[in-house]
């Protein structure tokens, strides 16, 4: 699923902008490969663990809700609605917040209430409580705590890397991402029918706890914005809204982005459902086809600057958003060739996650390279608003049109929009540039 896309090319304010406090900045890192940075190396190890944590709970809540707790499909419409509520309800405040303080201070604290809130889960079962109102309250909080996380993520990159290794960077950590995506699943799989589901989610709080103490030990550079550089909090939100909408190429990205989430989730929202009842997979069987089809992600990532350099930047973009919805018609056709389901299910994750990943490397790069310091929050979480915020409102309806016209009806209904999300990439001017703006100062 694409996650964002987003800004263009205005002034560069300085104020409230990195600065130097220690030997070694993003401006000062060090050259060449950033294996050799250790500042980047030290967040990175935090955060390909917890990938992988997270992985194994995105596989553990849909099993325990489905198979223990035996929701029914608006519950599970309304779980995934929970998880990402967050981006639609707080979406918007959080990106001005953020750009008011130390992202790294703002990571950490989303991991200590990431790792807590998951916590209970284990803790109800084992107590014979748990119930699924539980699992919304999880999803929620643990959802508010991502969008704070993500955004500060997203933004703090230009601080750690020289302008140069921005891309790199993107790259690496997109290719971590992936290989969470090819061993999670099938780690939790595995965990799942080795302690339960409840217990499998234990693992994930370790790897959050991992993440806050590989922030406690990566340097911090960056300085608060100074309170005369603070306007009031829906000036700061518009203003990272026109910065957004400004530019005729971020605004068509964010339409393909936000209209492929959409029907993404709808067909997202019943996948446990649809493997789990419909095709009648076990929840090994289910983590192996996501796992073999993350292989695709990994692969796009390290394909990516050999593909932008071929066919151009901007031609990218276009070239991923066709491939990636159109591929998304395989999933529903698994139901009507049960026989080969498994296969095809692979196929279509494969090529996915190459296209969804050489989508997303290169429009995250080129927001992040032309945003000024002071609005990379804002500018980050007004994209997540738009393409994240659709996706409750999407797993509502998925919820809701499951239990009207079926399961698999519901997922042709989600393949038949992501055809029509490319358009507003496809239709544009991408394909007369070959390279995207730079950052006008």
């Amino acid at each position: 699923m694409p996650q964002s896309g987003d800004p263009s090319a205005a002034a560069d304010d300085p104020v409230g902008s990195i600065e130097a406090t220690e030997p070694t900045t993003a401006r000062d890192a060090p050259r060449g490969s950033l294996w050799r940075d250790r500042n980047f190396i030290t967040m990175w190890s935090g955060q390909a663990l917890a990938q992988v944590g997270s992985q194994v709970t995105e596989l553990a809540i849909p099993v325990l809700a489905v198979l223990l707790l035996h929701a029914t499909e608006f519950e599970v419409g309304l779980l995934n609605a929970a998880a990402v509520a967050a981006f639609l309800v707080v979406g918007l405040p959080a990106g001005a917040w953020i750009d008011r303080m130390r992202k790294r201070r703002v990571m950490i604290w989303a991991d200590a209430v990431r790792a807590t809130a998951l916590l209970t889960l284990p803790l109800l079962w084992w107590a014979d409580l748990l119930e699924m109102w539980h699992l919304y309250a999880v999803a929620l909080v643990v959802g508010i705590a991502t969008v704070f996380f993500d955004v500060s993520y997203q933004s703090i990159i230009p601080s750690l890397v020289r302008e140069n290794q921005i891309a790199e960077a993107n790259g690496k950590l997109e290719a971590t991402r992936e290989l969470a995506n090819i061993s999670g699943p099938a780690l939790g799989g595995w965990l799942i029918g080795l302690i339960t589901a409840p217990f499998a989610i234990l693992a994930t709080v370790g790897t959050y706890i991992t993440s806050l103490i590989a922030l406690l030990l990566t340097r911090d550079h960056e300085q608060s914005r100074a309170p005369e550089d603070r306007a009031p909090i829906l000036q700061e939100i518009g203003e990272g809204l026109r910065w957004v909408f400004g530019n005729e190429l971020l605004r068509r990205i964010v339409g393909t982005t936000g209209i492929s989430n959409f029907f993404n989730t709808m067909s997202f929202t019943l996948l446990p459902i649809f493997l789990l009842r419909e095709l009648g997979l076990t929840p090994a069987a289910m983590g192996l086809i996501f796992s073999l089809g993350s292989i695709g992600g990994l692969a796009g990532a390290v394909a990516t600057p050999h593909i932008v350099r071929w066919i151009g930047e901007a031609r990218a973009i276009p070239v991923s958003a066709v491939a990636f919805s159109t591929v998304a018609c395989l999933l529903p056709l698994a139901a009507t060739f049960p026989a080969v389901a498994f296969p095809l299910l692979v196929v279509q994750g494969f090529i996915g996650s190459f296209t969804v990943l050489l989508y997303n490397i290169t429009q995250v790069t080129f927001r992040q390279r032309i945003t000024p310091p002071r609005l990379l929050g804002r500018m980050n979480a007004s994209v997540r608003f738009c393409v994240w915020g659709v996706m409750p409102i999407a797993a509502l309806l998925a919820g809701a049109l499951g239990t009207w016209v079926g399961v698999v009806a519901t997922m042709w209904i989600g393949a038949a929009g992501q055809l029509l999300s490319a358009l507003c990439v496809v239709i544009g001017p991408f394909w007369t540039m070959r390279q995207l703006p730079d950052a006008q100062h």
